[in-house]
């Protein structure tokens, strides 16, 4: 068995990190008229949102922040009996090796009994990367292993059509700010509709993040959307997953 590098010791002991949870949002599928994934996002214990948890990390706890929020994300996916794809976001910059860094991901999901291959990880650029090759490194790893890979704010971080290229993700979400107005904003839709189209050329799912209105919905789903995720279909719910009759109560009936 290969040695854990001695740099993934601040991986090894969560017991200083803060106390935090998750909330669970819906991905739809209007095609299939149901629910096709969950994301996790953080959450404080009493509900405080993600900024609130964030601005907690420092240099010192991100690897172990890191770790925790996976394995939080899968124990607590797990224990509400959720059955569709999980989405869990990563900073590139909190994995000090792919192979390593991965090892308490899979004795979460083996302990709780969460398939691997219902594991996306999405791929948040908020810093960029000095070192483009450990990217590369890490979506090695991770297909390996069976999960899949998004790339998260697609366009509106780091990145671009050439990481689309190099790095060939599963899935691409369009962020709010392409989304918002877009029934209203013939630059935007085309946008979208241009990427919507891209991602069927290459065979990428393109979800639409941040979706709050009617209008929204209509004018995406006739550029092509199928999969969407926002506050139009459900708000992230505390330590809890919105069911497909919730959304679709025709469905149950």
């Amino acid at each position: 068995m290969t040695p854990i590098p001695s740099g993934c010791a601040a991986c090894k002991d969560a017991s200083e990190i803060f106390p935090f949870t998750m909330a669970f949002q819906p991905i739809v599928d209007l095609q299939e008229s149901r629910i096709d994934a969950y994301e996790a996002l953080v959450r404080g214990p009493g509900g405080e949102g993600a900024g609130h948890v964030l601005g907690q990390v420092t240099n010192e706890t991100r690897y172990a922040f890191d770790q925790a929020c996976r394995v939080r994300a899968i124990e607590l996916a797990a224990r509400l009996g959720l059955d569709r794809q999980l989405n869990i976001n990563f900073l590139p910059n909190a994995v000090y090796e792919p192979r390593a860094c991965i090892r308490l991901t899979l004795e979460a999901a083996a302990r709780t009994g969460f398939p691997l291959d219902r594991l996306t990880f999405e791929i948040v650029e908020t810093e960029d990367l000095a070192d483009p090759g450990h990217l590369r490194r890490i979506v090695t790893e991770y297909r390996r292993q069976g999960f899949k890979i998004a790339l998260d704010d697609f366009a509106t971080g780091y990145s671009g059509l050439s990481r689309l290229a190099e790095l060939r993700p599963d899935i691409i979400k369009l962020d709010r700010a392409l989304v918002q107005d877009c029934d209203k904003d013939q630059a935007r839709l085309a946008i979208a509709a241009s990427m919507i189209g891209l991602g069927r050329e290459l065979d990428i799912k393109v979800v639409l993040e941040g979706v709050e209105t009617c209008a929204e919905v209509e004018a995406l789903r006739g550029a092509g959307g199928r999969f969407m995720q926002g506050f139009y279909f459900a708000r992230p719910a505390f330590e809890a997953v919105v069911r497909d009759d919730a959304l679709w109560p025709a469905r149950a009936a």
